[in-house]
């Protein structure tokens, strides 16, 4: 489940404290309305806890005592050991072999995230730049990282839909395409037609014979508009006799519900009639692909964070990369939030203007704080970023949407 966003981060694992992370593979299915609530309970907490897990595998032990232990040579490499931690291949100087271990590192891994959690979740919130330049200046050991933060934040946020069976695949869309018999179709319009041409033609006449008497002024002018109006209707009549043409053809039946498109690769081609026989199945992929390449986002992103400072070399793409993942970790935590204030019916009214105000104000104070400018500046760079992040969004979803078809 955690495969593609481990992909990812494993050219960032530090050494120290790198722990094999085996997951279960996730039952794949659609969320039906007769699901009951404990399933959707049970899968959301499982993902929650992946979330934990991940964000903890790429985080460095920082401050654990060290274990009561005798090995004095590390069990993996047989270097002698003079520390808690194998200085040649990271590994623990303590491995343990109990059961009592082991659920003690799954809730250390989802709860504590070795206390660094608790001391980054605050700065994230409320001094979001002070965080991104004091991780980025070296102070790393205090903080998690930002990749452990997004990965926690996306699977979270998935555990929570699951419990609340928020699905794509909820979405009622007719299995079947919508069909048109085009012969009768174009046998009403032309019927339609005619109607409307003979009441035109009506009115020419009284037009004439109203122009042909004195004081007929307003009443030519009544005509006039009647006139008008029927060739309004005239027009969208041809129109729609033109548009019939162009999706059935001389005659037959037309398919107008599905997208008829050919873009010469055959794979992608079936792909998109398959999203028009099954839309839903459509649905459920796009979210399901979304929970697996929503690492993505962060390589889309950094680009057009670049593209606000790449007139100075004072700034690196790591340092635009580190921006970028903490503040998608926050997006992600604030989805959150706004999710499960939505299901329990608190706040509606205003969920909608904090799901507009709070990313800006979060995003102006990251700029200002990350790359020290001035308030002007960070508030006309905040609307560019927010214009990128819909590009960026944008394009994800076309991505999502080309993965899917290609599936």
């Amino acid at each position: 489940m955690v495969r593609c966003s481990f992909m990812a981060a494993g050219h960032i694992m530090p050494g120290a404290g790198r722990e094999r992370l085996s997951t279960k593979r996730y039952r794949r299915g659609y969320v039906r309305s007769g699901e009951q609530m404990m399933d959707n309970g049970i899968e959301g907490i499982g993902d929650a806890i992946t979330g934990g897990l991940a964000a903890r595998a790429v985080e460095p032990d920082h401050g654990e005592s060290a274990s009561e232990h005798s090995e004095t040579h590390c069990l993996n490499c047989s270097t002698e050991l003079i520390g808690t931690h194998c200085h040649y291949c990271g590994q623990k100087a303590h491995v343990h072999r109990s059961i009592s271990a082991i659920g003690h590192d799954l809730m250390h891994g989802v709860l504590h995230l070795d206390g660094k959690f608790w001391r980054t979740l605050p700065l994230l919130i409320w001094q979001p730049g002070q965080l991104t330049r004091r991780y980025i200046h070296g102070e790393r050991a205090k903080f998690v990282s930002p990749l452990g933060m997004f990965l926690f934040g996306v699977f979270l946020m998935f555990g929570i839909l699951t419990i609340y069976g928020a699905s794509l695949s909820n979405i009622d869309i007719g299995d079947r395409p919508a069909v048109v018999d085009v012969d009768a179709a174009r046998a009403h319009i032309n019927t339609q037609m005619a109607e409307v041409q003979a009441e035109r033609e009506a009115v020419d006449r009284r037009i004439a014979i109203a122009g042909s008497q004195p004081g007929q002024r307003a009443r030519l002018a009544e005509l006039a508009q009647e006139a008008a109006a029927l060739d309004e209707r005239i027009a969208e009549m041809e129109f729609g006799q033109d548009s019939l043409e162009l999706i059935g053809g001389p005659a037959g039946e037309a398919n107008i519900s599905g997208t008829n498109i050919s873009t010469g690769w055959a794979r992608l081609d079936y792909g998109i009639q398959k999203i028009n026989e099954n839309p839903g199945l459509a649905l459920y992929k796009l979210q399901a692909n979304f929970y697996k390449f929503s690492w993505l986002l962060i390589p889309l992103s950094v680009p057009f964070v670049w593209l606000l400072f790449f007139y100075t070399r004072r700034f690196k793409m790591y340092d635009h990369t580190v921006f970028v993942t903490y503040s998608l970790a926050f997006m992600s935590l604030f989805a959150i939030i706004l999710t499960v204030l939505g299901f329990a019916g608190m706040g509606i009214p205003w969920i909608p203007l904090a799901a507009v105000f709070i990313p800006f104000i979060h995003m102006y104070k990251q700029l200002r704080g990350t790359y020290q400018i001035g308030r002007i500046s960070a508030f006309f760079r905040t609307v560019l970023l927010s214009f990128f992040c819909f590009t960026a969004a944008f394009i994800f979803f076309v991505m999502l949407l080309t993965i899917g078809a290609l599936g």
